[in-house]
C-alpha cells in the first residue's frame, strides 16, 4: 500500500480517538501499522468504524430521536468557518483510486434523522451527555465533516507531537554532535530488529542529540525490536509517541541506510563513545574539564579507542587537570623579554649538572640515571627532551615533581641556543650563558653608540620600560636578534613540541592517568620524569619505588613509549667510578623492572690526576683530564650498571654548567 494510504490510516485513527473511541484498540491497530501489518489493521480500522448498539435491554427501551443540540450545532458551524479561513490546501480524501482496498464501506446506508433507534442501558446513561461523534457510523456523505474536524484534530496532534519528539536545540557542542551517525544507527536497527539483541545502549547511557530519533529509538525497543529487546536494554524507556510523522521518518531513515554497507559494530562502537562523552560533559561543572573531554574526540588515537578507553580518558583528564600543565617550547619569546616570571624576584637559580650515556632510545623501554642531589638531574632530563623533540622530531612530555615550569623554560632557551647540533636546525651560531638570559644582558654592535656595564652589555636606562629597551636592543645588538631568532624557531615547531606537566603531590594511579592522557591526546610516545619517587601515600618507604617504576615500565611495554627517569644517589664516599646499586638513596630492587640504569657522580677537581681515559674501549692510548680554571667545567664519571641490550662501559663526560654543554669524552679508567 501506498505511503499515502498509510498516512491517511493512521489520520483515521486520529480522528477515532478524538472521537472518543476504544483507546486499547486504537493502540492495537498502530502496533499493526508499525509492523506493517496493513490488512489487519485495515480489517480493525472497519469493524471499529462500524460498531453498531446492541439490541434492546431486556426492560423497556427508551425511545430518542437523533438530534443535534442547536447550540453546539452552531458552534460547529462557526469552528468551519474559522477552520475554513486557516486552511491553504484542501486536504486529502481518505480514499485513494488506485488503492486496492477502500478504508470504509462506500455504500454505509444513511438513517433517516426521524428514525427511532434502539437504545442499550449505556445509551440512558449518556442521555444529557454532549453529543458525540460515536453516536453516529460514518457514511460517505459524512467524509467532508471529517475532513474538516480531522484538520483540526491533526493541528493539534502535530503540536503535540513537536512538543514532545521535536529535535531541540543542541545542548552539545559542535564536536559532540554527529546527527548523520545517529540516523544510521536507527536505521540500521530498523531494516534489522534483530541488532538490539546486541547493540543496545542502556537508559543510563543513552544521551542522542536527536530527540526524534530517540523516539523512534523507543519504539524500536518496544515495537520494532521488542521480542529481540533484552529486558535490561528496556528499563528506565517511557513509550514512544507514534504517529504519522514517526512513519514518514521511519521510512526516509530505512530507504537511507539500506542503500549503503554499513559495519553495525563500528557505528555502534561510535556512538557508545559518544553517548559517554555527553553524559560526562553534561554531568562536569566545570567548564575546563568540559573542553577538555570535548577535545577527546579530537585525540589521534580516538578512531582506536574502545568506549570503556574513553571513559578512562575523561578520569585521566579531570586527573591532570589537578597539575600545571604547559607547553614549553611554547611562547619562550614572550617569557623572554618580559622578564615577569618568579626567577627574577629573588628565587633561588639552580644550576644542575646534565649527562647521558645511552646509545639509543629505544620505545617499550624504561631508563634511568642516578645522580646525587643537586647534581643536574632536571637538566639532564631538559636536554634529552630538547634533542629527542628537535632533532628526532618527536612530542615529548617532560613530568618534574622538582623544577618549575618557568626554571624549565630557561633551561630550554639555554639549551637550544647552546647546543651545537640544534644550531644547525635554527641558524643561529651564538653563545649565551644561563645567567645572562635571566638578568636579559646582550652585547651590542660594534658600531652601536649605546651605554654598556663594565662586562660590556647593553645597560637598560632608568626610565626605559622593558617593552622600550626590547625595541632599542633589537636596534643596536645582533647578539640580542639572534636569541629571539632561536626563540621564534622554537615556538614554530608545532609538531615536535615539549609538553610540561608539574606534579607534587600525587599518586602512582594518578601519574599513570597524566601519561595515558597525553599519549592519547597528542600521541606522545616519549616520557622524561624527574625525578622517580614514591607516591604520596608511601612518602618514606623506599621499597615502594619499586612499584611506580613497575607501573612504568608496564606503561612503557603495552603502549609502545619510552619512558626515562631520573633517580637519587646517596652522598657516599664511593669512588665514582666505583658506584654501583647499593649507592642508590632507594631501594636497589628497582633495578629489577628497568631496562637500563646508569649511575652518574662528579670527579672531584683535586682528584683529576687519577683518572684518564681512551677513545676506544680497549686502547693503549689514554688522555688526560684537562683542568679549567673556570669552575662551571666539570667531569662526570657515568657508570652503566644494567643495560639489556649488551655492555656495561665506564664513561667519562665534560659539561659546563652555564651554558649547559656536555661533551661524551670516552672510556674512563684510574691512571696507571
Amino acid at each position: 500500500m501506498a505511503d499515502n494510504n498509510i498516512d491517511k490510516l493512521y489520520q483515521v485513527l486520529d480522528t477515532f480517538e478524538k472521537a472518543g473511541k476504544d483507546k486499547k484498540e486504537i493502540k492495537k491497530i498502530r502496533t499493526m501499522l508499525g509492523k506493517g501489518k496493513i490488512s489487519e489493521a485495515l480489517e480493525k480500522i472497519r469493524e471499529l468504524n462500524n460498531i453498531k448498539e446492541e439490541a434492546k435491554s431486556k426492560t423497556t427501551p427508551k425511545k430518542r430521536k437523533k438530534v443535534i443540540i442547536e447550540e453546539e450545532k452552531k458552534e460547529e458551524e462557526m469552528e468551519q468557518e474559522k477552520l475554513e479561513e486557516d486552511k491553504n490546501e484542501d486536504l486529502p480524501d481518505y480514499y485513494d483510486e488506485n488503492a486496492d482496498e477502500d478504508y470504509f464501506s462506500k455504500n454505509e446506508p444513511e438513517e433517516d434523522e426521524n428514525e427511532e433507534i434502539d437504545e442499550t442501558e449505556e445509551y440512558g446513561k449518556q442521555e444529557n451527555s454532549e453529543h458525540s461523534i460515536e453516536d453516529e457510523e460514518y457514511s460517505e456523505n459524512d467524509y467532508d465533516e471529517i475532513d474538516e474536524e480531522y484538520e483540526w484534530n491533526n493541528n493539534e496532534e502535530k503540536a503535540v507531537y513537536k512538543e514532545e519528539v521535536k529535535k531541540q536545540e543542541s545542548i552539545y557542542p559542535e564536536k559532540l554532535r554527529d546527527e548523520e551517525l545517529e540516523k544510521i544507527y536507527i536505521g540500521m536497527l530498523l531494516n534489522n530488529p534483530k541488532l538490539i539483541t546486541k547493540y543496545y545502549i542502556l537508559f543510563e547511557e543513552c544521551y542522542f542529540d536527536d530527540q526524534s530519533l530517540l523516539n523512534i529509538y523507543k519504539s524500536i525497543l518496544f515495537t520494532e525490536g521488542g521480542k529481540y529487546t533484552p529486558e535490561i536494554a528496556k528499563k528506565g524507556f517511557n513509550f514512544s509517541v507514534d504517529n504519522s510523522e514517526t512513519y514518514k521518518q521511519k521510512s526516509e531513515l530505512k530507504l537511507e541506510v539500506e542503500q549503503k554497507s554499513y559495519n553495525p559494530e563500528k557505528i555502534y562502537l561510535e556512538l557508545s563513545k559518544l553517548c559517554v562523552l555527553r553524559k560526562s560533559y553534561i554531568e562536569e561543572p566545570r567548564e575546563e574539564i568540559q573542553n577538555q573531554i570535548e577535545d577527546i574526540r579530537d585525540y589521534e588515537l580516538y578512531d582506536k579507542m574502545t568506549a570503556d578507553e574513553v571513559k578512562a580518558a575523561i578520569v585521566q583528564v579531570s586527573v591532570t587537570q589537578k597539575f600545571k600543565q604547559s607547553v614549553l617550547s611554547e611562547d619562550l619569546t614572550s617569557f623572554l623579554e618580559k622578564g615577569e616570571n618568579n626567577l627574577t624576584n629573588g628565587l633561588e637559580l639552580p644550576f644542575p649538572i646534565l649527562s647521558s650515556v645511552f646509545k639509543g632510545i629505544r620505545k617499550g623501554e624504561t631508563m634511568a640515571f642516578a645522580m646525587p642531589s643537586n647534581s643536574g638531574k632536571s637538566r639532564f632530563t631538559i636536554n634529552l627532551s630538547a634533542y629527542t623533540a628537535f632533532m628526532h622530531k618527536k612530542k615529548v612530555l617532560v613530568i618534574s615533581n622538582e623544577m618549575s615550569e618557568e626554571k624549565m623554560k630557561l633551561c630550554l632557551i639555554t639549551t637550544v641556543l647552546n647546543n651545537p647540533e640544534i644550531q644547525k636546525l635554527h641558524g643561529q651560531k651564538i653563545s649565551k650563558t644561563e645567567g645572562e638570559l635571566l638578568e636579559f644582558k646582550f652585547r651590542p654592535d660594534k658600531d652601536a653608540k649605546v651605554e654598556v656595564d663594565e662586562n660590556g652589555f647593553v645597560l637598560q636606562k632608568g626610565n626605559e620600560t622593558r617593552q622600550e629597551f626590547v625595541k632599542r636592543l633589537e636596534k643596536v645588538s645582533t647578539e640580542f636578534r639572534q636569541t629571539i631568532a632561536v626563540t621564534d624557531w622554537i615556538n614554530n615547531q608545532i609538531n615536535n613540541s615539549i609538553y610540561f606537566i608539574n606534579i607534587t603531590d600525587h599518586t602512582n594511579d594518578e601519574l599513570k592517568k597524566v601519561i595515558m592522557n597525553y599519549y592519547y591526546k597528542e600521541k606522545i610516545e616519549y616520557v622524561f620524569y624527574d625525578t622517580l619517587k614514591t607516591d604520596t601515600a608511601n612518602i618514606g618507604n623506599g621499597e615502594e619505588i619499586k612499584r611506580t617504576a613497575t607501573i612504568l615500565s608496564n606503561l612503557a611495554q603495552n603502549f609502545n613509549m619510552f619512558i626515562c627517569s631520573t633517580l637519587q644517589l646517596t652522598e657516599s664516599q664511593t669512588l665514582p667510578i666505583n658506584l654501583d646499586v647499593n649507592d642508590l638513596a632507594v631501594s636497589r630492587t628497582v633495578k629489577e623492572v628497568l631496562d637500563t640504569l646508569c649511575l652518574i657522580k662528579q670527579i672531584p677537581r683535586d682528584e683529576l690526576d687519577k683518572y684518564q681515559y681512551s677513545l676506544k674501549e680497549v686502547d693503549t692510548k689514554f688522555l688526560k683530564l684537562k683542568k679549567y680554571e673556570d669552575p662551571d667545567e666539570r667531569y662526570y664519571a657515568c657508570v652503566v650498571d644494567k643495560n639489556r641490550a649488551g655492555a656495561k662501559p665506564k664513561l667519562v663526560f665534560n659539561l659546563n654548567l652555564a651554558y649547559n654543554r656536555w661533551n661524551e669524552l670516552g672510556y674512563l679508567s684510574l691512571s696507571r
